[in-house]
């Protein structure tokens, strides 16, 4: 069992990883084997990465790249597999979200949000696609969402990308699967991350913020979720367990698709 869940001698790059869910991943990856490479946009951030892997004890390889820059894309991962291998496991990690209503969001701010969040995953996956078809074996993991399945106010470009990162999931393996590719999706629920920080912040009245009493109540598990938690799921679909699994997008999600909700009293 240990050896099926093993990523020794595996290369993962994981995109956006300096901090977050990114960074939660990787550092599961690097205790399960696996060597980690992950970029960010600026340097600094990549400064900051090394430095949280290092104090982990990883020895991790960062980059600076946009990766919605396909040169620059195609560039890091020819310098991944010069500097350290063929990459065999992907995770889309890298994203935005701009929480707008629909009718005020502009129409570059809506391509923005697909360009990161969409059209990245394209890139980074055609990338390293052929070194995998080459080597036999490759996994791929997008990092989906709630919104992947849900709408809510405010995100609709948000959700409309991260439902096409689902059906692009499902249409790699459609592609791919022959290759021993396997390409799943992570959907996680809601996250406490830097980001989600301000949604959490006790009020100045004391009570609990709207957004956070709003979640609490509509996740059967009655809280926000730890990254951490995304680790276990994400070391399954990188392992040999699930050469079987393809094209499936697992929600960690503390039970939120599976509830309706409570009732008003």
């Amino acid at each position: 069992m240990a050896v099926s869940f093993s990523l020794e001698g595996k290369v993962a790059l994981v995109t956006g990883a300096s901090y977050g869910i990114g960074f939660a991943i990787a550092s599961a990856y690097a205790q399960a084997g696996a060597t980690i490479c992950f970029n960010d946009i600026k340097q600094e951030l990549v400064d900051k990465g090394l430095a949280a892997y290092k104090e982990l004890g990883i020895e991790a390889h960062g980059y600076v790249c946009d990766v919605t820059d396909e040169a620059a894309v195609n560039a890091m991962v020819a310098q991944i597999e010069k500097e350290v291998g063929v990459i065999d496991i992907l995770v889309n990690n890298a994203g935005i979200i701009k929480r707008i209503p629909m009718c005020e969001m502009t129409a570059e701010q809506f391509r923005q949000v697909i360009d990161v969040d969409l059209n990245a995953p394209f890139i980074v996956s055609k990338a390293v696609i052929p070194a995998m078809i080459k080597k036999g074996a490759g996994k791929i993991i997008n990092i989906c969402s709630m919104m992947s399945e849900l709408g809510r106010e405010t995100v609709s470009a948000y959700a409309a990308a991260k439902g096409g990162l689902k059906m692009l999931t499902k249409n790699i393996c459609s592609e791919y699967g022959q290759y021993n590719i396997q390409c799943n999706g992570i959907g996680p629920g809601y996250i406490e991350t830097p980001q989600t920080a301000p949604l959490r912040e006790i009020q100045p009245d004391g009570s609990r913020h709207p957004f956070d009493q709003f979640i609490c109540a509509k996740t059967p598990a009655n809280r926000w979720l730890k990254p951490e938690e995304l680790t276990g799921p994400a070391i399954f679909l990188a392992s040999n367990a699930s050469d079987a699994v393809n094209g499936h997008i697992l929600y960690v999600d503390g039970g939120i698709l599976a509830y309706i909700g409570k009732q008003p009293q």
